[in-house]
């Protein structure tokens, strides 16, 4: 393992940390589990979000009257 660091958390926050892990998994362990699957979903709700974004019909109306043919 490279450098080691010290977190403070309460004991209410160590326990549901905790409530995640595996048999034998370490704290460390749970945290780098969880944080990849924060990963993947926030990338997810990205991916998955229509915010920003119009429908393919108006999209087309739109570019028809930029683009007349």
């Amino acid at each position: 393992m490279s450098d080691i660091t010290t977190i403070q958390l309460s004991k209410e926050t160590k326990e549901k940390i905790a409530s995640f892990g595996l048999k034998g998994e370490s704290y460390e362990d749970i945290i780098k589990r969880v944080y990849s699957f924060a990963v993947k979903e926030h990338l997810r709700q990205f991916l998955m979000s229509d915010e920003g974004f119009i429908p393919i019909e108006k999209a087309i109306k739109e570019a028809d009257k930029k683009w007349p043919e």
